[in-house]
């Protein structure tokens, strides 16, 4: 038997052992303390995957005055989902162990000479320096992002919600696509589905070609030969987007308050209404005004940036056009609007995306108000991670807000992706 083949036996019976027979003892020993590590701790990866299966068998309850603790379904669900990850890279390291021992093996079948352990790992570390160094990293992301974002996933599947399964008190069950047929098949969720969802994409599509078009407008204003003092302007218009946000929404907040606010008071004062404006109470003013403090938060920022782009553009573009005989208007449509739109379309996309998840515009102006009666947990202003969080914060509603969370990165992201492998830049990459 070729001695590869032997070594692959081996390390797939003893972790290491075919490192050893090929006299990498302190490699083979790393494997072998992996195994035996993953031996001693066997309990805790089975009754973690005890636990993702069934999220417990024994609820908690109070007799005699004492409270007898019994299984915590979502620990339980966190604690599986980590053993889970932790068998994978286990499994993968096994497949290494394996691997290496017969690709060490084949160099002795071959008569060429073996590094020993030192050699081996020096080597590894003058090849692979960028990926230990990342190793860390991977880590961290793995057990810091991916475990949060498999957690969402499975609460999605389970009945993890008030008052009825609610841990610790009560157990959680595993319910299958159950939470995604009732969306759509109840009408207390399948109308305030459809209603916020109708409202979001309005939302995102105006809050952000509004603030795009505005911001070219002012780009190009300002840009303007004719028009002097361009830094002061500059300033002036890129104040809204220096300020906190939070801070200029809970203002506007004030201004627009409907009773006491003093946009109110002082259309009045001067006889211009005659009753208030019911600006964040009436279902369509809250809308238009929520798109209108949008607009003042959010077009700065493409005013910046379509600034820099327009400088940038070949002025022999303009003057060329204009011995041809072009207008001013002309101009600006073919090609300052071809420059821009081709610099800034992954932007648009990315603020689009953005706006689609824009909880703070929303919350902290209106709150997701006015009430609508006929929406479960959700009100006229609602978008998706304003309903979200008001399910999971104020009502314990997470099984339905993990629905809402994976159908929001199914729209985004289609759509995200959609648009940008339709964009002139990314076909550009693609071509180089």
């Amino acid at each position: 038997m070729k001695k590869s083949k032997k070594a692959g036996i081996l390390s797939a019976i003893i972790w290491g052992a075919g490192q050893i027979y090929n006299k990498q003892y302190l490699k083979g020993l790393i494997f072998l303390v992996i195994q035996i590590l993953l031996g001693i701790n066997i309990d805790y990866f089975s009754q973690g995957i005890w636990g993702l299966i069934t999220l417990g068998e024994v609820a908690s309850k109070t007799a005699g005055g004492k409270v007898i603790h019994g299984d915590n379904s979502i620990i339980l669900l966190v604690k599986g989902i980590i053993c889970l990850m932790i068998l994978l890279i286990a499994v993968f390291v096994y497949i290494l162990n394996i691997k290496d021992a017969v690709k060490t093996g084949k160099l002795c079948d071959n008569g060429m000479p073996v590094p020993d352990s030192a050699e081996y790992f020096k080597n590894l570390w003058d090849q692979s320096f960028a990926y230990i160094m990342l190793l860390l990293a991977g880590i961290f992301l793995l057990f810091l992002v991916v475990l949060p974002l498999i957690f969402g996933f499975c609460v999605a599947f389970t009945n993890y919600s008030s008052p009825d399964h609610l841990p610790p008190a009560k157990l959680v069950d595993w319910v299958g696509f159950e939470n995604f047929k009732n969306i759509f098949k109840l009408p207390m969720w399948n109308q305030t589905f459809l209603g916020v969802l109708g409202w979001t994409v309005l939302w995102a599509v105006l809050s952000t070609f509004s603030c795009f078009f505005m911001g070219l407008i002012m780009a190009a204003l300002i840009n303007s030969s004719r028009v002097k003092f361009k830094k002061f302007w500059r300033t002036i218009y890129i104040l809204p987007w220096a300020i906190p946000g939070m801070i200029s929404l809970l203002v506007f907040r004030s201004l627009f308050n409907g009773q006491f606010g003093p946009i109110n008071q002082i259309l009045r004062k001067y006889g211009l209404i005659q009753q208030n404006i019911p600006w964040l109470s009436d279902p369509t003013l809250a809308k238009f005004t929520i798109i209108m403090v949008n607009l003042w938060l959010g077009f700065p920022y493409f005013m910046a940036l379509m600034s820099s782009v327009m400088t940038s553009i070949d002025t022999a573009l303009y003057e060329a056009a204009e011995i041809d005989g072009a207008t001013g208007g002309q101009r600006f449509w073919h090609i300052t609007i071809p420059l821009v739109l081709y610099s800034t379309a992954p932007l648009i996309i990315m603020s689009f995306a953005h706006n689609f998840n824009n909880f703070n515009v929303i919350y902290f102006l209106t709150e997701g108000n006015p009430i609508n009666p006929s929406y479960k947990f959700a009100g006229h202003t609602d978008i998706f991670i304003t309903w979200i969080y008001k399910m999971t914060l104020n009502n314990k509603q997470f099984s339905m807000a993990s629905v809402m969370s994976i159908l929001i990165f199914l729209i985004v992201g289609s759509i995200s992706a959609w648009n940008f492998l339709k964009t002139q830049s990314f076909k550009e990459e693609e071509m180089l």
